[in-house]
């Protein structure tokens, strides 16, 4: 079994600010062998979660509590082969608050990798531990097929008002609890967020290009 949690790196510099988000996994002492895939179940049906369909046998996505927000989408990074991408597949890198206006946002450089998001600001507008609770990498479960249609739709630079609920999720060899509070840090900090609604606020405001 994996446990999956967030760690984050701070570099301040003349009043910039560089962020790394991390994943890493911690696998139990005693398991020797690698998971692997149920025999009863085919590989597209371990996707389920992933595809806005129910669990298979083994698999369960369990809410921790509602969760909403209009966010500012910095970035996103789709996946398709790590553990995680059967339940989440694509992370977006947000923003909320105060750095979801696009004077704010357009200055925030992101780069997104293998479940990690790097971000980096030229200027802080406010005290870093504030500038850090208002920008996160969020691993997004849809909640149903119209979902995980619509999450392929989001774009840098959109303003996106999402609703679901905090998740935790298990399968044989991982067990992923999302963090309880948006202005979280340190480690288990990321949101795993089962969206069940998107609204978009707006479309297509400038942001950078991904670094």
């Amino acid at each position: 079994m994996k446990v999956v949690f967030k760690k984050i790196s701070l570099i301040l510099m003349m009043g910039s600010l560089s962020v790394t988000i991390t994943h890493a996994s911690h696998h139990n002492a005693g398991s020797t062998q690698q998971a692997q895939p149920r025999q009863d179940f085919s590989v597209q049906a371990l996707y389920n979660v992933a595809r806005g369909l129910p669990p298979v046998e083994g698999q369960s996505v369990s809410v921790l509590q509602p969760f909403q927000g209009d966010f500012r989408i910095l970035g996103y990074k789709t996946y398709r082969d790590d553990e995680q991408a059967k339940f989440s597949p694509v992370d977006f890198a947000v923003s909320w608050g105060m750095f979801a206006n696009p004077k704010i946002a357009s200055q925030i450089q992101v780069k997104q990798y293998d479940r990690y998001l790097q971000w980096a600001i030229p200027y802080l507008p406010v005290p870093a531990e504030e500038a850090m609770q208002m920008v996160s990498n969020i691993h997004i479960i849809p909640a149903n097929p119209e979902i995980a249609k619509q999450i392929k739709q989001v774009k840098r630079g959109d303003l996106v008002r999402m609703q679901g609920d905090l998740v935790e999720v298990k399968s044989d060899d991982l067990v992923w609890r999302s963090s309880l509070r948006p202005d979280d840090v340190g480690d288990g900090a990321c949101e795993v967020f089962r969206v069940d609604s998107i609204q978009w606020l707006e479309q297509n405001a400038k942001v950078p290009s991904k670094s």
